[in-house]
């Protein structure tokens, strides 16, 4: 058997985001949200697409958004999204759509007391922070001194999933979580369904919808198409990163440090987003900032 790369857009929505995928959704959020305990009692695909769109985002979408109901009877929004590449405005993409998704909810004449939790669940398939050893990430609204809660409940929450940070290989799979993880990170490179993962009812359906051969010619066009474009916008970064090293290099040793920074900034203004250049160059956000300010006014 092979299976299609569940990371990408098309084969994400398709494994985890339609109708009949609705337990294999719950199986997911229970294993990476609430640690592989049966909270999600119920759960409704919603629309995926929100409006309007913004200015610099090709598009303003969501890959899957979900109302959960748990066991006590309390209702959440989740939105879910598989991220393949780092592209500039992204972190700020995904605080917009959890913030609209929280405003969303009334209707005229509706009180702030119906507004119900929303968690943003975003996958990344590259490091978004190095500096934290942890697989997942989750941020809520809370003092910063004192780091007190806002609220008795967390009304917006952002998790983060680094699919670099897991390391585990087949024999060291132990959680509902490990199996999950490791079916997107692995799955394309398997001829056939793990035993300890088929044992996952969830898990084995998973596998079935993403065998190629239960896949039409359009499909695999398609997602062939995506692996394409992931494949081409990676290398397009890889180039600007040597681009911008050599160039570097060599003005550096002229000019010192600070220059060879700058260089290699400049080339990476057009494929980046600035925290992640910064983390690059090591030049501070306010500098990166006067680069695209300057780049702005030479068209």
């Amino acid at each position: 058997m092979r299976f299609i790369n569940p990371k990408t857009d098309y084969a994400f929505k398709k494994i985890f985001g339609s109708e009949q995928s609705q337990d294999i959704l719950i199986s997911f959020l229970n294993a990476v949200l609430y640690e592989g305990n049966s909270t999600i009692r119920e759960l409704e695909i919603l629309n995926p697409h929100l409006g309007p769109r913004i200015r610099g985002f090709k598009d303003t979408y969501l890959d899957i958004k979900a109302t959960i109901a748990d066991s006590h009877g309390q209702t959440e929004t989740v939105i879910i999204e598989m991220q393949v590449l780092n592209v500039e405005g992204f972190q700020k993409r995904i605080l917009y759509n959890a913030a609209k998704t929280y405003s969303n909810q009334l209707a005229i004449g509706d009180g702030y007391t119906d507004l119900q939790p929303v968690i943003a669940l975003t996958i990344v398939d590259f490091e978004m922070f190095p500096e934290l050893d942890q697989l997942i990430s989750r941020f809520v609204l809370k003092e910063r001194t004192y780091l007190t809660d806002y609220s008795s409940i967390y009304d917006i929450e952002l998790v983060f999933i680094e699919l670099p940070k897991f390391q585990k290989e087949l024999p060291d799979l132990e959680t509902l979580m490990d199996k999950w993880l490791y079916f997107l990170k692995a799955a394309r490179k398997l001829e056939s369904v793990p035993p300890s993962m088929e044992a996952v009812p969830e898990i084995q359906k998973a596998f079935a919808i993403a065998n190629q051969a239960n896949l039409n010619a359009q499909e695999l066009d398609e997602l062939e198409h995506q692996e394409i474009f992931i494949q081409d916008q990676r290398n397009s970064i890889r180039k600007a990163l040597s681009q911008g090293i050599e160039q570097g290099i060599e003005q550096g040793i002229e000019q010192g440090k600070l220059a060879a920074q700058r260089a290699i900034a400049q080339q990476l203004l057009g494929v980046l987003d600035d925290e992640t250049i910064s983390r690059t160059t090591g030049l501070d956000l306010e500098a990166i900032a006067q680069l695209r300010t300057d780049d702005s006014l030479n068209p």
